[in-house]
């Protein structure tokens, strides 16, 4: 990296400390749990990059500087201390495409504009738009995530280099021997029990570090012959250094990388803030959707021009670290660190770790991850709420994050919407206060989905010839309504009668003036100033 960037590195580092030492009482035991973290982290996200690399079709320092240069600079600036970003299968299966037909430079151009893409979004604020994530969305993302999480780790079960790339991911290849799965099985229930029990025992050195290490000692010790990160590829290599895409800067160049750009804008961010809103609830911390965003942008940025395939949160790696202990920005940054420490000094020692303690760890993640109460809340839960749990955790798997989010998020609207359109109803009474007219009392919103049958809630022929309708008790929401209040009043014109409109809201007041609807306040309505008698103010209708 140039001085100038690592310069501005160095002081938000120095910033982020002091905010750490402020704010959580930085001690030498909470360094020691965050550097700790961090290592084990680290080791984590070694195979993870190696093979996301391979399944975009790149070079595994491709992936290795991703994740350092993602990891790195969103620990600094990123919505929430505690997460750990770094290169993504979310991310890499759809790269795998544009690496297959422009090649490599092109993916570094794409990876800029998609970081471009994402600052604008924070910038204007679009991370709020996760709030409108249902629950169930988040139960079947969790879900659905803690399954890919594990069928990822199916291809350490395969002898190496006799797997494929499909395109969608790394699959089919051979089976390990029976004699070596039998060991490398046996080697990750090991890993698995030392996570289990090592917090009974002592919380000086994080579970998942401790298994790693004494897997790894045991297998080295006594030589044995089972799958090693080594085995994926050499992480061997140099700093990262500065690269501008060689790309034509040209209409058609924009044309092929812009799709890309978007679809792997939206699935980053969606990934981020969705891990943010998981990683926020083990926390206790709120906010920081828009910061993640700007985050998320400039680190993709950076990594396009420094020979990195990009990336966003890893809600596996995040989990690990929160339950490593972690709290502050320290565990993130020292991860980048160790990282890199890996690519340039600790390849061979690194290389011999067996992928069985890495696959035990990952296995523990996904057990930790997994909402096991949704199993039972199945039952519990009304009905439309279970199918959107069990539909996002299907698309999650069988497709990608991104549409299974969206897709839950549409079906739940859908199921809301049509919810409230069954609740309008109207209450039918004599007026109080006009002789002789008739009262309709709506209940319930009036928008695009009750507009029918809100006009199946009048009898024009049988009402008397001055009808109120009272909206206290409703909203008028949008354009298919205000279209159905001037087909009632219509429908009543036709028949020699009129219609009074009261207690509309100033936001529905404001959208029937809008449209043309209502052009004079009333005051003969002192709460509301809104009570108007609507065919005086259209001239549809006769005065009262």
């Amino acid at each position: 990296m140039n001085r100038a960037l690592m310069g501005r590195f160095a002081k938000r580092l120095g910033q982020a400390d002091l905010n750490i030492m402020q704010d959580e009482h930085l001690t030498f035991g909470r360094l020691r749990i965050e550097i700790l973290a961090g290592l084990t982290v680290a080791l984590a996200l070694v195979p993870e990059a190696v093979a996301f690399a391979f399944v975009a079709g790149v070079n595994p320092l491709v992936g290795l500087y991703a994740a350092f240069l993602v990891g790195l600079i969103t620990a600094l600036f990123g919505g929430r201390p505690g997460m750990i970003s770094g290169a993504t299968g979310a991310l890499a299966v759809v790269m795998v495409s544009l690496v297959a037909q422009h090649g490599v430079e092109y993916l570094f151009a794409t990876v800029v504009l998609m970081g471009i893409l994402q600052i604008i979004a924070g910038a204007m604020h679009w991370g709020k738009f996760i709030r409108l994530v249902p629950h169930p969305v988040m139960l079947g993302f969790v879900n659905g995530l803690a399954i890919v999480i594990f069928l990822a780790q199916m291809g350490q079960f395969k002898v190496p280099g006799t797997m494929v790339n499909t395109g969608h991911g790394m699959s089919g290849g051979e089976w390990l021997p029976a004699g070596e799965m039998t060991l490398m099985l046996g080697l990750v229930a090991l890993t698995m029990g030392i996570i289990w029990i090592m917090p009974r025992i002592t919380k000086i050195v994080p579970a998942p570090l401790a298994g790693i290490a004494v897997v790894a000692g045991l297998a080295i010790a006594l030589g044995l012959d089972v799958p090693s990160v080594g085995d994926l590829a050499s992480i061997q290599g140099g700093l990262p250094s500065f690269h501008i895409p060689v790309v034509p800067l040209n209409l058609e160049t924009l044309e092929i990388i812009l799709p890309y750009a978007v679809i792997l804008a939206a699935i980053g961010l969606i990934e981020s803030l969705l891990t943010l809103n998981l990683v926020g609830e083990m926390t206790g911390n709120r906010g920081g959707a828009s910061q993640e965003c700007i985050a998320q942008g400039s680190s993709n940025i950076v990594t396009g021009f420094f020979g990195g395939m990009g990336g966003c949160a890893m809600i596996g790696q995040s989990m690990i670290n929160v339950k490593s202990g972690a709290r502050t920005r320290i565990a993130g940054i020292a991860a980048a660190l160790f990282l890199l420490s890996f690519i340039l000094f600790a390849a061979p020692l690194i290389e011999q770790i067996p992928l069985a303690s890495l696959v035990g760890v990952m296995f523990m993640v996904v057990i930790g991850t997994f909402a096991w109460n949704s199993l039972t809340i199945l039952r519990k839960v009304p009905l439309t709420d279970a199918l959107v749990i069990v539909l996002v955790t299907v698309v999650t798997v069988k497709y990608d994050l991104a549409i299974a989010v969206v897709v839950g998020v549409i079906v739940s609207a859908l199921a809301y919407a049509w919810n409230n359109a069954t609740r309008i109803h109207a209450i039918e009474r004599p007026s109080e206060t006009e002789a002789g007219a008739k009262v309709y009392e709506i209940k319930g919103p009036l928008f695009f989905g009750s507009a029918e049958g809100f006009s199946e809630l009048f009898h024009i022929e049988d009402d008397p010839d001055t009808v109120i309708v009272d909206f206290a008790d409703s909203r008028v929401v949008d354009q298919s309504a205000l279209q159905a209040i001037e087909r009632i009043a219509g429908k009543y014109e036709a028949a020699g009668k009129r219609i009074m409109l009261r207690h509309l809201s100033r936001d529905c007041h404001k959208l029937l003036t809008k449209a043309g609807h209502l052009m004079v306040d009333s005051d003969d309505d002192p709460d509301y100033e809104i009570a108007v008698d609507y065919g005086v103010k259209t001239g549809i209708l006769g005065g009262h």
